[in-house]
């Protein structure tokens, strides 16, 4: 069998394009489904400090939970 695509490299080469583009076809004819909707979870905080200056709500609320929220394992930021 491999002596008949040795002498035939036409043929050869001809079923390679086949094989490419029935591939690329394949590929463009994929449902979406087939790729899933990944989202990372997410995790929102929101702190009031109600009457506070800005400069206060960073030091006593902002500082201290970026300390524990950056501590977490696993945490992408």
């Amino acid at each position: 069998m491999v002596n008949f695509f040795i002498h035939r490299p036409i043929f050869a080469s001809s079923i390679a394009v086949i094989m490419v583009l029935a591939g690329t076809i394949c590929y463009f004819l994929l449902p979406v489904s087939q790729f899933p909707d990944i989202t990372p979870p997410q995790v929102v905080v929101s702190a009031n400090y109600p009457g506070a200056s800005a400069q206060v709500v960073a030091d006593t609320v902002t500082t201290p939970l970026e300390q524990q929220i950056n501590g977490v394992e696993g945490m992408t930021y």
